[in-house]
């Protein structure tokens, strides 16, 4: 386990999750898309995402992608918005129980890498298998306060 930055303690919280079962192209797309944002924001798109109401923007893997309305190419990963909606909260709790002003916070990092793999097999033909992996993922989130 390791963060891609070293944030200052006083003003930041952390969290991580490693190998869940996500996809991590779908999970580089929506990092994408709420980086940077308020973390009440974030939550709220990630709710409008599985509820069906907003698409998330696909503009790295995009090939063969369907358009959706108002974005282009795009997506509903909704068991990725679901995953990532529990780690931003539960990185905001860290921030509470750092004593930092929840309702002061900003996504300072958020990132998605490929995780281990989960070896599989698929049954085949004429008593055969291939190997058929599970993909998992490492998510990362940093909070920090705003400056007032």
């Amino acid at each position: 386990m390791g963060y891609t930055m070293d944030p200052d303690p006083e003003k930041t919280a952390k969290a991580y999750g490693s190998e869940l079962q996500i996809s991590p192209k779908e999970s580089a797309e929506v990092c994408d898309m709420l980086r940077g944002k308020d973390v009440d924001k974030a939550l709220n798109i990630l709710d409008q995402v599985i509820a069906g109401e907003r698409a998330v923007p696909y503009n790295k893997h995009n090939k063969r992608i369907a358009h959706q309305k108002g974005v282009g190419p795009g997506g509903y990963p909704k068991k990725v918005c679901k995953m990532m909606k529990a780690k931003i909260e539960e990185c905001r709790s860290n921030a509470e129980d750092k004593g930092l002003d929840s309702d002061n916070l900003r996504i300072k990092v958020l990132s998605a890498h490929k995780g281990s793999p989960i070896e599989g097999r698929r049954p085949r033909a004429m008593g055969r298998s291939t190997p058929h992996d599970t993909k998992t993922t490492n998510l990362e989130v940093i909070l920090e306060e705003k400056e007032a």
